[in-house]
């Protein structure tokens, strides 16, 4: 077939195939384009190498920028987290870039949906469904069989500093952390909610801003695990670290204080469960007072 026919019975199974899909084929051209336009950008400023295409802010931009510049000896991440995978920090990676992953969401409904998508048997992607605790998770991660991972996402709305500080390492060993922080916590104190088995963030507290943990917190145990903070995104919703021994005269250590950012999201709930959509420093005011554990002192203090 020549090289026009090819094109052109290309162009015509696009204008055949389904809206959602050709959505996705969209969104993935542009992804590589923007992805593509990153080796023209004279920056060290994580940020500006942000774009969104399957991730719910900009990590999609700055996970590439990323696995271009550090060595990554296997291309593969797991995810947890990910509800049914449509937005999630690596679904970009797998499509784009072909890395193989392991995702896991104590959903079964939402991985069952994954597994129901017409693109999943084409990428070597495996799920799981399970509530991760600090019981089970080094469990799960033997279970993915994976070694030396390129990318581990942490997102569990909850528990996420105490899954941090629980992973063992000498397996998994991932190039790139990326772990979701709680900017409303602020950049001063290393701090997080709790420890519960069970924590959900809605039942925790009505607003649904009290979970998780602050990124000086999260940077404290990636540092006690051998890993720097590089960036957060832009959004104030994800921070990425990366293994001390990758970092090299592009991707450089930044301090918790440079690299935090104000999450802006009005995401708020009253006490009817509606948007409540509060800002800035009123958020902290609805949930000051809850318990929270000092990561470093490991006492309990209040908001």
């Amino acid at each position: 077939m020549s090289l026009i026919n090819n094109i052109a019975s290309k162009i015509i199974n696009t204008l055949a195939t389904p809206l959602i899909r050709k959505q996705e084929i969209t969104l993935l051209a542009l992804g590589k384009l923007l992805s593509n336009q990153q080796n023209s950008i004279d920056s060290d400023n994580i940020n500006d190498f942000e774009f969104k295409i399957f991730s719910q802010r900009g990590e999609d931009g700055i996970i590439q920028y990323l696995v271009k510049n550090i060595y990554i000896k296997n291309n593969t991440f797991i995810e947890f987290g990910v509800e049914n995978y449509l937005e999630s920090n690596t679904r970009f990676l797998m499509m784009n870039n072909n890395w193989s992953g392991y995702v896991i969401d104590g959903s079964k409904k939402a991985m069952n949906n994954l597994k129901k998508r017409e693109w999943f048997w084409a990428y070597d992607l495996r799920v799981k469904d399970a509530f991760i605790d600090k019981d089970n998770i080094n469990s799960l991660m033997n279970e993915t069989g994976f070694e030396e991972v390129g990318i581990l996402s942490i997102d569990i709305d909850g528990n996420d500093y105490w899954i941090f500080e629980e992973l063992d390492f000498s397996r998994l060993n991932p190039s790139i952390i990326i772990a979701e922080y709680n900017a409303v916590f602020g950049k001063e104190r290393p701090i997080s909610v709790p420890y519960d088995k069970k924590f959900y963030r809605t039942e925790a507290h009505y607003s649904n801003l009290y979970f998780g943990a602050s990124l000086m917190s999260l940077n404290h145990i990636a540092q006690e695990k051998g890993y720097e903070l590089v960036g957060c995104n832009d959004a104030g919703t994800n921070a990425f670290f990366v293994r001390k021994d990758l970092l090299n005269n592009i991707i450089k250590p930044i301090s918790v204080s440079d690299a935090f950012r104000e999450d802006k999201c009005r995401q708020s709930r009253d006490k009817n469960y509606n948007l409540s959509l509060l800002s800035g420093e009123d958020r902290l005011k609805i949930i000051k007072g809850m318990d929270v554990i000092n990561v470093i002192s490991m006492k309990k203090e209040e908001l």
